[in-house]
């Protein structure tokens, strides 16, 4: 059965169509603000004030950027980072509210504390100290313990093994399963698409962190790629961010200015994330309505 639409409807859906239409415009244009801006030679961004297409394709500011030990090494460190805490993450948000959908002593207590932190943080300052006080301090592991389970993941993580028929369990029980061969055989393979969803938003996480990674690390030799990003783009530090190329480029006498240099260590930086999140758009969306509907 068709069901014909009247001319208001209509209207109104074509409005909404070109106001969404609108705002990714929008919301694309700095992003192509700095693919244009990066890719462009710096008398071409002196002379214009938006610039929006360059004449002349020039990549130097990326011969410059790749040529850096220092942007090389951070951007091993952030993949190193985002992989290791990205699994962390999952094992233990995934174990923790597997045991919080069992019958034990104290269920109630413990999600209530998780409850608790989901509410309340503990601050900088607390953090910083205990950070320092178990020795994580200037060490990756100080990227990764201390946010290795997010209470509102665990949350939902939770309720979507609740989801899971419970006949399955008392059938791997009967067969003589243990609660860690249920978790592993069981639990597991049902929940792929969960942990595909917030694997992404672990690493998305872990791949954006910088302010942590000024906190915790001061070895300049294990920055992420946020921290040497931050250092180009705000501070306007490109030339001790990236030592390497500098000398380089003063021994042939040529540099690109900072401003493409800025745009080219954007591009880099966000490049990844954006080849690996169309493969996983699908489990992104679902990852909203994960846990939200029973039955």
């Amino acid at each position: 059965m068709v069901i014909k639409k009247t001319l208001s409807e209509k209207v109104v859906d074509t409005a909404n169509a070109f106001l969404l239409v609108v705002i990714a415009l929008v919301m694309l244009f700095p992003f192509y603000y700095i693919v244009a801006v990066s890719f462009s030679s710096y008398e071409q961004f002196l002379q214009s004030e938006l610039l929006l297409w360059p004449k002349t394709w020039v990549v130097d500011s990326y011969q410059f950027i790749l040529n850096s030990k220092e942007f090389i090494r951070s951007l091993w460190v952030t993949v190193y980072v985002t992989v290791i805490g990205s699994l962390v993450n999952l094992f233990m948000t995934s174990t923790m509210a597997y045991a919080l959908t069992r019958n034990i002593t104290g269920q109630r207590f413990f999600l209530f504390l998780v409850l608790f932190t989901f509410v309340f943080g503990a601050g900088m300052i607390p953090t910083y100290l205990i950070v320092k006080e178990t020795g994580l301090l200037d060490t990756f592991w100080a990227l990764i313990i201390p946010g290795a389970i997010s209470s509102f993941n665990l949350i939902v993580i939770r309720q979507f093994f609740l989801n899971i028929p419970g006949e399955l369990n008392e059938a791997a029980l009967i067969d003589g399963a243990n609660e860690l061969q249920i978790f592993a055989r069981i639990i597991v393979p049902l929940s792929r698409p969960a942990f595909a969803a917030f694997g992404l938003f672990y690493a998305v996480g872990h791949w954006n962190t910088y302010f942590t990674a000024i906190l915790y690390l001061n070895n300049p030799a294990k920055w992420t790629v946020q921290v040497i990003l931050r250092q180009i783009v705000i501070l306007n530090d490109a030339t001790n961010a990236l030592a390497s190329a500098a000398r380089d480029a003063a021994t042939s006498g040529h540099q690109p200015p900072p401003e493409t240099i800025g745009m080219a260590a954007i591009l880099l930086a966000t490049l990844p994330i954006l080849i690996i999140y169309p493969f996983l758009q699908k489990h992104f969306a679902k990852g909203v309505m994960l846990g939200s509907v029973k039955g």
